[in-house]
Formats: structure tokens, C-alpha cells, sequence
């Protein structure tokens, strides 16, 4: 699901004749509300500082809606056109603290914009182009839209919806409109590798109508199960499943076990309002003949193990597709290239861990292994947190990882996540937490779970939307000084777990010399 447009209903000339406007679909806060100061502090830091968001005389920015972090911190996003057109990869983020103060600023773009408009490629052979990506699919009409490269990239936007190797697919294609053809391409739908099955019997938040009782949360909208035509499962008598392993009623009793633990999780620990950041979760289908589950940008989609024993509804696979809705709806969105997508695998498996040590459930104890309770096909867990090269996925960063297959890539910021929360010796292997080799050597101290995962929240607020490893890098570390003023120990445990894996320094990383 993607938010949705914002139509000018204010608008604030600068310096360069850019036009700064607010949508209309979020209402004004209350005046002197930590939210009304971040705006205004915000649209304040755009109107003055052009420099610094790179802002062009044909640029627009159009405010999104203001994100409450943890500890007062708030983040204001933008999203730019130029020319009235589109701009992928133009959008920034503005963070104050409670107070109205600008703490930091994410700006995706590097330059000013200036560009040509006319195409020099009809739409039509864009078309044909883009559809060669996705055989017999179906194809939206190419749109126009401008690429943040240097001064900018004129390109038709189409979006393919289809199926691809027996799965739902909404490709999105970029086609340059002077040569015609493809220069990058990104897939909506993100493939993961009662009485219920995974969990035993658990209370099952349900809705009534007249005499049915449907599996939809009443407290914790948009979290709903069903089969994969989308329709919710229904219940005469309000008890649900079997147990059994191959009951499509007993998956989705697991699926809403997870994701209301994981949206518990979310409150509790992250101070986040649901998965969507603003109160709505979304629905789960359970019955995908496949040893695979996905996250397609509206829903989540679960098949079975390879020996068909198991609904891959255990809590880290649940609550990793369900993570992807979280890094989906944070600012910058999901779209990017092959390097995001491999940050975004990584941030299912660090919300799916997360949501299972939060459950703590005796039927699937906690750990930082992936799948190993389904046996999803056939070899045990699928990847291992602690030791990503114990299962094949780099565990330090190279090159080479930009561009790998992305679950394989998502074993660099989970090894960081796990040497920030649990260290690189806590050697506690029975409790799911063994030792954890660092890339150059070092001996680190974790800082706990919960801490870590807050820090790694708020990096996510102010994600942009070409997001990469040095990025990820700096927004940890802001956010880390951010939630922790005045302690220096947090800041070095992120700064020394990036290390450790070997992602190079960000260009304007904070570097405080009282945390040297």
C-alpha cells in the first residue's frame, strides 16, 4: 500500500521561487503540539536552507505526514517534483526533537535538478520496452517522472502487474525517455524465503456479526486472516483450528497470534502506533502452494514447508513479513535499488526476531535464526543472524554486497543488529544467544535487545528512498546520540557494530569528539 497524494493547500515561496505545500489530508496539530513545532521548524529549514536539500527553481516540496519517533523526536518528510513532475529519489527528512530544534536532516538527492523535460522517446515504445521485463502482464501508462542523478534523468514510469515463478509481481520499471531503454527496475512484491500449530492455543481477537464470528482484530485494525481470494475466515461458534500443521485455519490462528504480539512489540518497545506508524495494521492469506511467504505492499501471503508438514506461520517468518510493512511505511518507502532490498530483508529479520523474543513462546523459543522451526526446504533455518556466513550470506560488507541476491545481502545489517543487541561473546548458545565473529577482529558489548532495536527504529524514520549501507550507518548513529543525550555508550556500540562488519564511514556521519 503506498500513502497517498498530497494536494497543495499551502504554499511558501523561497529564495528560488520553490513552492513548499502541505497536504490536505492530515490535519493541522494543535498549536504548540511537539508535531505543529516539528512542522513548523521544518518547513522553516526548507524555505531558508536551499543548499542544503539541493532545491532548484522548478522544485517543489509537498510535506508528508509528521512521524512521532521515541524520545520526543519527530520527522518531518518531503517528497519533491520538478517541473511538476515526479522526482525519484528527491525526498528528504527533517527530525526536531520535542522542543521544535532541527536535530538532523536525511537528503537523498546530491545536486540541484536541471534537466530537459521533453522526451525523446514516445511513451509507446517506453511501453514496449518496460513490458519485455514482465512477459503478459498487464501495464499502466507510462508516466514521465525525473530521476535524482546528478542533475537529474528524464524517464517513463510504468508499473507491470503480473505474476512471476508462480507468485503475485507489480514490477516497476524506469525507461529512459532519451534512449528508450530500461535503466532500473523494482519489484512491489518482496519475496521471503485458536488452536494453533506454532503456538498452542491462544486467545484469538475476534468480530462478531449477528451469529459469525470473523478473524479480523477489533483493536488493532487492518489485522485480519483469511485464504488467498482475501476473504476473512469465518466461525460460527468463535473456536478455531485443530493444531494440526496442515490446517489453513489452524495457519491463521499462528498468523494472528504473531502479528498481534508483534504489534504489541511495535507499542512496547519501539513506540510505534501499529505497522503502518498511524494505528492500521494489514491483512494475511494463508494456502500459497509454495515453500515461500511474501510481502506483496498491501498484504502477506504464507505457503508451507517443502515437506508440507508446516504453514510457514511460525513468529520470525510472520513477523518478518509483517517487518516489511514497517520499512515500507517509513519514509523513502520500499522502492530503490538492489542494495535497499537487501536492507529490507534484513529489517523483516530483525522485526521477526525481535517479535519472537517478545512472544517468548515455549512452543518456538527465541533466537536470531530464521525459519528453523518450519524447516521451510528441508536444511533447517534459512539464515543465521549471529553467523550469516554459517549459512552462506556475507557477514561483512564488500562491494560485492550491493548488488547481491538480496536475502543473501540482508546477513551484513543483521550481523550489526546482533553484535549492537547481544555482543560478539555472549556465549549463551542454550538462550539463542552463541558467539558472534566480528570481520576485524574486536570484541564487543551488546547493549540489549530492546535498546538496540529502538536505535534501529529510529534510523528507519528518516530513511529516503535510495537507502544503502553508509546510510543506514549515519541515521543509527544520529539516532543514537538523538535518544541518548549526554551518553556516549550507545553512540560507540553502533558505531563499533558498523565496524565490526566492515560498512565504511558516511560522509557526514556525526563524529562528537567527547564519543572518540
Amino acid at each position: 500500500m503506498r500513502p497517498r497524494r498530497a494536494t497543495p493547500v499551502l504554499a511558501l515561496t523561497t529564495a528560488l521561487a520553490a513552492v513548499l505545500v502541505a497536504p490536505a489530508f492530515s490535519t493541522a496539530p494543535p498549536p504548540q503540539s511537539p508535531a505543529s513545532l516539528a512542522v513548523a521548524a521544518a518547513d522553516r529549514l526548507v524555505g531558508r536552507e536551499t543548499a542544503r536539500i539541493h532545491l532548484s527553481p522548478r522544485d517543489r516540496l509537498v510535506r508528508q505526514r509528521v512521524i512521532a519517533g521515541s524520545g520526543g523526536l519527530h520527522y518531518v518528510p518531503y517528497t519533491r517534483t520538478y517541473a511538476g513532475l515526479p522526482v525519484s529519489g528527491g525526498d528528504l527528512v527533517v527530525v526536531t526533537d520535542a522542543r521544535g530544534r532541527v536535530l538532523s536532516t536525511s537528503v537523498n538527492q546530491k545536486a540541484p535538478l536541471s534537466v530537459a523535460t521533453t522526451p525523446k522517446v514516445p511513451a509507446s515504445g517506453a511501453a514496449t520496452a518496460a513490458r519485455g521485463r514482465l512477459r503478459g502482464a498487464s501495464a499502466s501508462t507510462p508516466r514521465l517522472a525525473v530521476i535524482a542523478e546528478g542533475a537529474g534523468r528524464l524517464v517513463y514510469q510504468t508499473v507491470l502487474t503480473g505474476s512471476k515463478d508462480g507468485k503475485p509481481s507489480r514490477l516497476h520499471v524506469d525507461v529512459d525517455a532519451g534512449t528508450g531503454k530500461v535503466v532500473r527496475s523494482w519489484d512491489e512484491v518482496t519475496d521471503g524465503t485458536g488452536h494453533g500449530h506454532h503456538h498452542g492455543t491462544v486467545d484469538v481477537p475476534t468480530t462478531r456479526s449477528a451469529t459469525t464470528y470473523g478473524m479480523a482484530d477489533p483493536g488493532r485494525p487492518g489485522v485480519r486472516c483469511g485464504d488467498l481470494s482475501g476473504r476473512t475466515f469465518t466461525d460460527p461458534d468463535d473456536v478455531w483450528g485443530d493444531h494440526t500443521g496442515t490446517d489453513l485455519v489452524t495457519a491463521c490462528v499462528d498468523a494472528m497470534h504473531v502479528a498481534q504480539r508483534g504489534w504489541d512489540m511495535l507499542a512496547n518497545w519501539l513506540g510505534r502506533n501499529g505497522y503502518d506508524g498511524n494505528g492500521r495494521g494489514f491483512p494475511m492469506r494463508v494456502g500459497l502452494d509454495d515453500e515461500n511467504a511474501y510481502w506483496d505492499g498491501t498484504s502477506a501471503t504464507f505457503g508451507h514447508n517443502l515437506a508440507r508438514t508446516k504453514q510457514v506461520t511460525n513468529a520470525d517468518i510472520v513477523g518478518h513479513e509483517l517487518g516489511h510493512a514497517v520499512f515500507q511505511w517509513t519514509p523513502g518507502g520500499a522502492s530503490g535499488l538492489n542494495e535497499k532490498g537487501g536492507l529490507n530483508e534484513s529489517t523483516g529479520d530483525i522485526f521477526g526476531t525481535m517479535t519472537e523474543w517478545y512472544l517468548n513462546s515455549p512452543y518456538d523459543r527465541p533466537d536470531y535464526l530464521m525459519g528453523e522451526t518450519v524447516n521451510l526446504v528441508g536444511t533447517g533455518p534459512i539464515r543465521s543472524m549471529y553467523d550469516p556466513a554459517a549459512l552462506g550470506d556475507p557477514g561483512c560488507f564488500s562491494e560485492a554486497v550491493r548488488v547481491t541476491e538480496v536475502h543473501a545481502a540482508a546477513g551484513v545489517q543483521n550481523h550489526w543488529f546482533y553484535l549492537l543487541a547481544e555482543g560478539s561473546r555472549p556465549n549463551d548458545p542454550a538462550n539463542g544467544r552463541p558467539n558472534s565473529p566480528t570481520c576485524d577482529g574486536s570484541v564487543l558489548a551488546g547493549i540489549g535487545r530492546e535498546k538496540a532495536a529502538r536505535i534501529y527504529m529510529e534510523g528507519l524514520n528518516r530513511k529516503t528512498s535510495w537507502w544503502a549501507h553508509e546510510d543506514a550507518r549515519r541515521a543509527t548513529l544520529e539516532a543514537a546520540l538523538q535518544l541518548h543525550p549526554g551518553s556516549c555508550r550507545e553512540f560507540r556500540a553502533v558505531r563499533d557494530a558498523w565496524n565490526a562488519v566492515r560498512v565504511p564511514r558516511h560522509a557526514s556521519e556525526p563524529a562528537p569528539a567527547q564519543c572518540a
